[in-house]
């Protein structure tokens, strides 16, 4: 299974570009995959998006660096050689909808299956099991990647946005650092 995370330069993926991806074999951790590109001249930026992965516009739309279409096809012969093609991320309807959209603009073949394993809901469900309730966070699902790792006793150590001001100083986040935060924590959520 692949482990997977996207930076993106915003929420939407009709409309916002993947400039950063990371991602993790689950089976054999050692295995990654880290790229960065330059987005599309036509994709939006939204600010929470700079202030979360700590870039610039200028950065995201830097020509020197590889496309989004040489980086999306890097992974995907990097998904191919792996045997389970299935995408493990903490919110998978996200990381699917980015990916799936950019491979149909660049016309590529999608190489995973389109069933993905959602660490949010492993994470919720076992707090329910626990706790007897959801965790719930002013009136919508609290288990965030955050929450995820303070159940797993793991401290997160990444920024945090509330409504688009940081609520918590920390590192940006990285695609490829949450891709093993999120390995890590199904481990532990496994066990």
């Amino acid at each position: 299974m692949i482990v997977l995370d996207l930076e993106t330069s915003g929420l939407y993926p009709e409309k916002c570009g993947i400039w950063q991806v990371g991602a993790v074999e689950f089976e054999k951790p050692e295995n990654i995959f880290l790229e960065e590109c330059r987005i599309d001249d036509d994709d939006e930026i939204q600010k929470e998006a700079l202030i979360i992965c700590g870039k610039t516009e200028e950065e995201l739309k830097d020509k020197n660096k590889q496309s989004q279409k040489e980086m999306i096809e890097k992974l995907f012969k990097w998904i191919e050689k792996i045997k389970v093609k299935n995408l493990v991320c903490q919110n998978p309807q996200f990381d699917f909808a980015f990916l799936t959209m950019k491979a149909r603009k660049y016309n590529i073949k999608i190489p995973f299956h389109y069933r993905t394993i959602d660490l949010h809901s492993v994470a919720q469900t076992i707090y329910y099991i626990k706790n007897k309730s959801f965790s719930i966070d002013e009136d919508k699902c609290g288990m965030g990647l955050s929450k995820i790792l303070e159940m797993c006793g793991e401290k997160d150590e990444r920024m945090a946005l509330k409504n688009g001001e940081i609520v918590r100083e920390g590192k940006p986040h990285n695609a490829l650092e949450d891709a093993q935060l999120e390995a890590k924590c199904l481990r532990k959520l496994l066990e």
